[in-house]
């Protein structure tokens, strides 16, 4: 369990970016609506941390959370939500870009898939760009709790075939599965 888990900033220009102190920076990415705050806010155990909404594509900043001044997790803006204009999603691709390039401070992107979407085409076009950066990469089932248990398996055979990575976390931010996992990766 954390102790202190901070909202710092939230950033839209390199010069924002707080980790002065090269802490390690855990990411959490994935399309508008995934679930991404609510992982987060699952993970410290704290209700309010991170800023969840109904509507997709609320989160327009990078996020800066630190945790028990040890690290940082970061909550990056959704892609893929279809109402955003061309140039509000080109903004937030080039904030994204700004931040995932040349960071030695992120240990882990943990991209965000749902369940019972599986890996959109985004999703697909985002791990092969993570993996052109060379980021270690997890991928995350979120919402799994909204896929009925006797279907879980084929939608998580699904999501390990189209995104060839052979082990997924596999999570529900409502029922807490799988985020005692997460918390051992950030190695807390």
């Amino acid at each position: 369990m954390f102790n202190q888990c901070e909202y710092i900033i939230s950033a839209v220009t390199k010069s924002q970016f707080p980790n002065h102190n090269n802490l390690p920076e855990f990411v959490f990415l994935g399309r508008s609506n995934v679930g991404k705050s609510s992982l987060i806010n699952a993970i410290t155990n704290r209700k309010l941390l991170a800023k969840t909404s109904s509507k997709p594509g609320k989160t327009k900043t990078i996020n800066f959370y630190l945790i028990d001044q040890k690290f940082y997790l970061i909550d990056v803006p959704g892609y893929g939500y279809a109402s955003k204009s061309l140039d509000e999603r080109i903004q937030f691709g080039n904030i994204i870009e700004t931040y995932l390039t040349n960071n030695s401070n992120i240990k882990k992107v943990f991209l965000l898939v749902d369940t019972k979407v599986g890996p959109t085409k985004d999703d697909l076009l985002t791990l092969d760009y993570l993996r052109y950066l060379a980021l270690p990469i997890a991928i995350v089932a979120t919402k799994s709790d909204k896929v009925g248990i006797t279907h879980l398996s084929r939608h998580i055979k699904d999501i390990q075939s189209k995104t060839k990575v052979p082990a997924i976390l596999v999570t529900s931010a409502d029922k807490k599965t799988g985020i005692q996992t997460i918390i051992d990766l950030l190695g807390a």
